[in-house]
């Protein structure tokens, strides 16, 4: 592909664009603003002013306060720490742990692990539009439970999961228990309050909502205590130590004051709402293609199968044109979704399952170039299934 080639970028699931005021926030502070933000003198000073100030900012965009914010180095940490720490906390009162079966890698992974370890976990199964039943999770919980985790929005197919509806299941039969929510995918597209959601821990992430890669955070309740899983510094309130990374966390603040803007994120909603099904309308245009999102997804996201070529070979054939999406979420590197698989899709399905993903600059023009192309995909490989 050369550099002259029109790109057209429809996967911001995986990543996105670095928005200029981020960029710039990073740049001046590795330009100016470089000192130890623990150090006491001016230098360090400095710095520790702009992270209190990006702490603020993200802090009011989840209405917590911003000594309930607590910055990792993405969303797996994140998601780690509030798993394996509620387990921790909790370890003598019970041992059962209620999640999906469609969370992301780095919440399964993690429990898997605390399963090794003696806990219970309830994989709640979602329906054949990746919906979960808040029926299903109230039956789940009981007075054993220590922790329930669920995320806010899935991260390939969009469903929007009862996390609500979860909590108000915890503080009933389990009112010790911790909830979990991971709203990396819901954040900056979706109001995310952690007062009307009630949950004890979320996490975010920065490379979601146009800032860079290696920073995130993990709400934490004020007045809530769970171990760390690091030691070594009084960083982070001595809750993830280690020197900060001012560059990028200064970069989240100012991603997360334009992402998380009521007005803005409202405006973006419906614009991508209109594109979303638009999206829907020419793919369904073509024969053979089947949605696999439901109907009320969070709209940012569209997933599809065309049920006569494997995933692998349309990205290949997308990216020769300067087209980019992805067969499921990017930490799976290829591997068969877990997701997809859980929704129940026949084979056929599951193996050509793309994921299409929306910023709030995609445009009608980029999604007619897509669908004449997965078009052209099928008709020129499908026999190569």
């Amino acid at each position: 592909m050369t550099e002259e080639m029109n790109e057209i970028y429809l996967d911001n699931s995986a990543t996105t664009k670095p928005c200029p005021e981020a960029i710039d926030a990073a740049l001046e502070m590795m330009r100016r603003f470089w000192g130890n933000p623990s150090s006491t003198h001016a230098k360090g000073s400095e710095a520790a002013q702009k992270i209190r100030e990006a702490r603020r900012a993200v802090a009011s965009a989840l209405s917590a306060a911003p000594e309930e914010i607590f910055f990792t180095s993405g969303g797996t940490e994140a998601n780690n720490i509030a798993v394996f720490g509620a387990a921790a906390k909790n370890r003598r009162i019970g041992k059962r742990i209620v999640t999906s079966a469609i969370e992301h890698s780095s919440v399964l992974d993690s429990v898997a692990e605390l399963e090794k370890q003696g806990f219970e976990v309830i994989r709640l199964m979602p329906d054949s539009h990746g919906h979960i039943l808040p029926e299903a999770v109230a039956e789940a919980v009981n007075s054993d439970t220590v922790l329930v985790t669920m995320m806010m929005v899935n991260n390939e197919v969009g469903s929007i999961l009862p996390v609500e509806a979860a909590v108000r299941a915890a503080r009933r039969k389990a009112p010790k228990a911790l909830v979990h929510c991971d709203c990396v995918q819901a954040f900056g597209k979706l109001p995310v309050s952690v007062r009307k959601l009630g949950a004890d821990l979320v996490t975010v992430s920065a490379h979601k909502i146009h800032a860079p890669k290696g920073v995130g955070a993990l709400y934490k309740r004020k007045g809530l205590h769970i171990p760390s899983l690091t030691h070594g510094g009084h960083q982070e309130d001595s809750f993830r130590p280690g020197t900060e990374a001012a560059p990028l966390i200064a970069a989240f603040g100012a991603a997360a004051a334009i992402a998380c803007d009521r007005t803005g994120m409202s405006a973006r909603l419906s614009a991508v709402k209109e594109l979303r099904d638009y999206t829907v309308e020419k793919l369904r245009a073509i024969d053979g293609i089947v949605i696999n999102s439901p109907e009320d997804a969070l709209p940012y996201i569209v997933n599809f199968s065309t049920c006569c070529v494997k995933a692998e070979t349309m990205l290949n054939h997308l990216s020769e044109r300067g087209i980019f999406v992805s067969g499921g979420s990017a930490c799976a590197k290829g591997e068969p979704s877990h997701v997809i698989k859980a929704l129940g899709l026949s084979r056929e399905a599951s193996d050509s399952a793309i994921r299409v993903s929306f910023c709030g600059t995609n445009t009608r023009e980029e999604i007619d170039a897509f669908a004449g192309a997965v078009a052209e995909g099928i008709a020129s490989l499908a026999h190569f299934r």
